[in-house]
């Protein structure tokens, strides 16, 4: 009786020679892996430290916008509205809302067409249709707003912060770094994104209203 050989076993041929083994692919961590103890390297930690101190900063620069338009005497704009006003008066030139997103870097573009929306009401940009597209510019009310709202950060933050900076160079410098930084953000969030694309997907989080 003629025996039939066996198929040979990755446990009879032996491990995977290291040179021609193939690094898994990268995937995001499953739910369990998720809730697994981490333990940061130090680099994580000191960037943890930073973007608590960059969280902080966000806040902190955004009540400043909105104190500084209201010391330059226009009022009843958030945050958003007056970067979105600084952006259309950037340059004296008229730009589509394509752009302005794009300068500010802001996804949602309803919360600029809303920004926008408020600010012609207000009298502050001007609305000129050209083709399909609209295309926004401050008016001459916009310009004194953005005008004193200068005035102001001259007067009362320059100062400060050319004393704490010391160098001339010192907040470009820093300026630079942080452009940098969300340069690697968002890299990182594409291969984020790449990486878990395929892989189980959890339902979106509902919140009661």
């Amino acid at each position: 009786m003629t025996r039939t050989p066996r198929r040979r076993t990755a446990a009879a041929t032996g491990p995977t020679r290291p040179d021609t083994a193939s690094p898994p692919p990268a995937r995001a961590p499953t739910g369990a892996e998720a809730a697994a103890p981490f333990h940061p390297n130090a680099v994580s930690q000191d960037l943890s430290e930073f973007e608590y101190a960059l969280i902080i900063l966000c806040h902190g620069f955004q009540r400043w916008v909105e104190h500084c338009m209201d010391a330059a005497n226009t009022r009843g704009l958030n945050a958003l509205d007056i970067l979105v006003l600084h952006a259309v008066n950037h340059r004296a030139r008229g730009r589509r809302l394509t752009e302005i997103c794009m300068v500010l870097n802001v996804d949602d573009t309803h919360l600029v067409a809303y920004a926008l929306k408020k600010l012609a009401a207000a009298g502050l940009v001007l609305v000129t249709p050209k083709g399909r597209e609209r295309h926004y510019e401050t008016t001459a009310t916009g310009e004194a707003a953005c005008l004193a709202y200068r005035v102001v950060r001259e007067d009362f933050l320059v100062p400060s912060l050319s004393w704490v900076a010391g160098r001339h160079d010192t907040v470009r410098d820093m300026a630079g770094f942080l452009r940098t930084l969300t340069a690697l953000y968002d890299q990182a969030g594409r291969f984020a994104t790449a990486a878990s694309a395929g892989g189980p997907r959890t339902p979106p989080v509902h919140t009661k209203r």
